[in-house]
């Protein structure tokens, strides 16, 4: 059975507030390092995620836009946080508070990503939710994926200028 084709469960994953998944990748995106806990919650052996992109894990209900905003960012050479939903490789779903940063060689290029995902804040993944599922119905309105996408990353960016913050002020205040 194919990767995207397997069926969502239904049923949530946990992991220790104590624990950290960790991955780093390249520049595009491959897992080039996956610590054992992401193994173990992800479900899926070392050997199947070294140089596999790291959408391995997307979970469908996950607003692409949000990914935009995150390559974006790294690509301007910051960091993000962000609260993501992901699929486990049975179909089982698990949030995560991420922590992104780019990694620079000893000439300061950007030479790939590490993400440090803990234990996410509950009462703030109930309130990004409903986020998510509206910009994921923006998405989904339009027949043209990349332009639903457009629309989604206007509507974030638009609600980031109404509040006069931040991408990460925002995270932080949910």
């Amino acid at each position: 059975m194919a990767r995207r084709d397997v069926p969502l469960t239904g049923v949530e994953r946990f992991f220790d507030v104590d624990e950290v998944i960790v991955s780093k990748t390249d520049l595009k995106g491959r897992i080039t390092y996956a610590n054992r806990v992401f193994q173990r919650v992800a479900g899926y052996s070392e050997d199947e995620l070294m140089g596999a992109p790291h959408s391995i894990v997307r979970h469908p209900d996950m607003p692409r836009c949000v990914f935009k905003l995150l390559w974006d960012t790294l690509g301007a050479g910051q960091e993000i946080f962000a609260y993501v939903l992901n699929r486990a490789r049975n179909g089982d779903h698990y949030w995560v508070f991420a922590h992104v940063t780019p990694s620079y060689d000893a000439s300061g290029r950007i030479i790939g990503y590490h993400s440090s995902r803990r234990v996410p804040d509950r009462s703030a993944v109930d309130k990004v939710v409903p986020l998510y599922r509206t910009l994921l119905e923006i998405e989904d309105r339009n027949a043209d994926r990349r332009q639903g996408m457009e629309d989604a990353f206007a509507t974030v960016v638009g609600l980031l200028k109404d509040k006069g913050i931040g991408y990460d002020e925002f995270v932080f205040s949910l």
